[in-house]
């Protein structure tokens, strides 16, 4: 639920309609059901590897899944937030990274864990083409000294 709570505060709004977008984006409608769906597959993951590691309070696996969480809702603040879809766009690589990363030390905890994290991997790679596709789209103009 906290890694949601920037989407539901940074909205896309006006700003984001005037943004262009590249022809193959997904419809809007479509991205709050399959963050909903990745959301609850990604904390299923967690609770399973926690639940495995039992109370080990700080283990690398749990470590960078909280990192990727905090990257995940990072995201939003920056892109619709502050408006940066070039600084977007290096946030979301370092999440996607942070998201493999992840699915690696789950795997040796728990494959399964690993193996629901593999959908939300695919989407951000596919949202990281996107963000860089909308950056070179809609390039920043920095104002003259």
């Amino acid at each position: 639920a906290l890694a949601a709570t920037p989407g539901l505060v940074f909205r896309p709004g006006s700003w984001y309609q005037q943004l262009m977008k590249p022809p193959w984006r997904p419809p809007d409608w479509l991205f709050g059901p399959v963050w909903l769906v990745l959301y609850i597959m990604i904390a299923v993951s967690g609770w399973l590897v926690w639940r495995e590691l039992g109370a080990i309070a700080v283990s690398l696996p749990l470590t960078i899944y909280a990192v990727q969480l905090a990257l995940n809702g990072l995201w939003s603040a920056i892109f619709f937030g502050l408006r940066r879809p070039d600084w977007a766009f290096i946030e979301i690589a370092a999440l996607l990274l942070s998201i493999l990363a992840t699915i690696v030390l789950f795997y040796r905890v728990n494959a399964l864990a690993a193996y629901l994290l593999i959908p939300y991997a695919g989407w951000v790679a596919f949202a990281v083409v996107l963000n860089l596709r909308v950056s070179q789209l809609n390039p920043v103009t920095q104002p003259r000294t």
